[in-house]
């Protein structure tokens, strides 16, 4: 017969089962080799090794010019696994089958030797390979949608996880409260058929008591658990936006209005940045430039006199002084970035980083403008490769490929081509 020892030993039977299910869900999602480090530490330590030395023949779990790579501590055992990476051509030649065949099948192509890699750099290196990276690449550029980064634009893919996971946890959490919930209620109507005691039966009848409940151990560490989660979110999303100028539009010394100009007017962008198409940087038109135009346009059409802002154009004609322009669009000195090869070079249109300028009265930054920014666009923008025979070879070593030829398989992702 159960009683109230048993009621409250079922109780706490439910949650040792709940964190062992939960423990055994977790082993499962890391079930490879024991023998290979799954750690967080070990992964990162090994992607930069991968980064360095493998990436340019290998994918983790795709054909390059090399194997796909995840699995590789499945297929053969770790330490020959790790010879293998230090001299493959000496295992190849001690008859090892199976590098053997894998030699013959990628046309007795030589991976160079990594001697110099330490043991330590090694088994990070089968971390990452076994651990590192494991979202479908093309699931996440489908998922990126929008203008070429607007998931990078909302303040970095980590933040969604966040949020994703927070809203997660909470569901689980309802979701084992609503069961212990009927478990209770189903065991307490059981109890109260059965034959008790004075004791169990007060314990069993007793009424639910917010008081206890707000003061008991468990609703304080949830509580304080949900409040260190949202402090912790709130603090990386602060993180993430520093440097971040996008909104950015102060005040110019003169109300130029580019919806009036590039919008009305249709005025081309390229005649008044005239370095877009030349140079690194796209330029401030000099007065000299203004004066091309409103030497003939003085005011707004249908009034007399010469418009407050003109006039200030003239005055720095006049007085041979510059306008002080407020900047806009500033990228940190770290990052090189030129116009002429993305306007003139890959055609990419103004609006794609600068957003509808044609639109704004006042100019501010459209885009976030950040590293993880520009790395989605360069994953997902197409080379325009007509006319071009400089990429003939490329479209040609390409072409069994499923996706279009884009900036990432260029080197758009290396980090000196912005780096230097």
């Amino acid at each position: 017969m159960l009683s109230k020892r048993s009621l409250v030993g079922v109780r706490l039977n439910f949650h040792t089962l709940a964190v062992l299910f939960f423990m055994l869900i977790g082993f499962q999602a890391f079930a490879a080799d024991p023998a290979v480090d799954s750690s967080e530490e070990a992964v990162a330590a090994g992607k930069a090794v991968y980064n360095a030395n493998c990436k340019t023949c290998h994918k983790l779990d795709q054909k390059l010019i090399g194997p796909a790579l995840r699995g590789a501590t499945d297929r053969q055992p770790v330490e020959l696994v790790k010879s293998f990476i230090k001299n493959s051509q000496a295992v190849i030649a001690s008859g090892n089958e199976y590098y053997s065949d894998l030699y013959a099948e990628y046309n007795n192509t030589v991976m160079i030797s990594h001697e110099f890699l330490t043991d330590e750099e090694l088994n990070n290196l089968l971390s990452y390979i076994e651990y590192g990276d494991t979202a479908d690449p093309a699931a996440v550029e489908a998922s990126a949608g929008g203008e070429g980064g607007a998931v990078a634009a909302g303040g970095g893919i980590p933040n969604e996880y966040l949020t994703v996971i927070l809203a997660v946890l909470v569901v689980v959490l309802l979701l084992i409260l609503v069961v212990l919930g009927l478990i209770i209620s189903v065991l307490t109507k059981y109890l109260n058929k059965q034959e008790l005691d004075e004791d169990d039966k007060e314990f069993i009848t007793q009424k639910f008591n917010l008081g206890k409940v707000l003061k008991s151990d468990g609703f304080i560490i949830i509580v304080t658990a949900l409040v260190v989660a949202l402090v912790a979110k709130t603090a990386i999303d602060g993180l993430y936006t520093v440097g971040v100028q996008q909104g950015y539009a102060p005040t110019q010394p003169i109300a130029y209005s580019h919806k009036l100009h590039a919008g009305t007017l249709e005025i081309e962008c390229q005649y008044c940045h005239t370095g877009v198409e030349i140079g690194k940087s796209a330029n401030i038109p000099s007065p000299n430039i203004c004066m091309n135009c409103h030497t003939h346009v003085q005011n707004v059409q249908g009034k007399e006199g010469v418009s407050p802002e003109i006039q200030k154009i003239y005055d720095a004609v006049d007085n041979d002084t510059p306008i002080e322009w407020v900047r806009v669009h500033n990228l940190p000195d770290l990052a090189y970035f030129n116009h002429s090869q993305h306007v003139k070079v890959g055609g990419i249109e103004c609006q794609t980083c600068h957003g509808p300028i044609q639109e704004m009265e006042v100019v501010g930054q459209h885009s976030a403008l950040t590293m993880g920014w520009c790395i989605d666009c360069h994953r997902q923008t197409e080379i325009t490769t007509e006319g071009n025979a400089y990429y003939d070879k490329l479209v040609q070593i390409h072409v069994d490929s499923k996706d279009a030829l884009k900036v990432k398989d260029i080197g758009g992702l290396e980090c000196a081509k912005c780096h230097y």
